[in-house]
């Protein structure tokens, strides 16, 4: 049974640049290995190493089209690192209210 991704897994994944532009090029939609090669400064077999970081991560999924391999983002790793980043959100909005009602509270005296 596959691992499940863990922040740090998704972090690490995003951490590489190339990893970051391939996750971004699928942002509107699947892609073959060929169309996520085209542009980046590293070779095919480059490409397919990342590719399986990202796969590994939950980040991306593929599926078999024929002969061709289609990549796509998987919401599974989305969630993780959503997830973790939501906790910072919250305590950051609840440290955002306690100064705006203590800036509220100054401003009445």
């Amino acid at each position: 049974m596959p691992k499940s991704p863990d922040h740090a897994m998704v972090l690490n994944a995003l951490g590489d640049p190339t990893r970051r532009a391939i996750f971004e090029k699928l942002e509107k939609g699947p892609l073959s290995v060929v169309h996520i090669a085209e542009g980046l400064a590293v070779s095919r077999p480059a490409v397919s190493q990342h590719l399986k970081v990202l796969r590994e991560a939950k980040l991306i999924s593929m599926q078999q089209q024929g002969t061709r391999s289609m990549y796509s983002i998987d919401q599974q790793g989305l969630m993780v690192i959503r997830s973790y980043l939501e906790r910072f959100w919250d305590t950051a909005l609840q440290n955002f209210k306690v100064v705006a009602e203590q800036t509220e509270k100054q401003q009445k005296r």
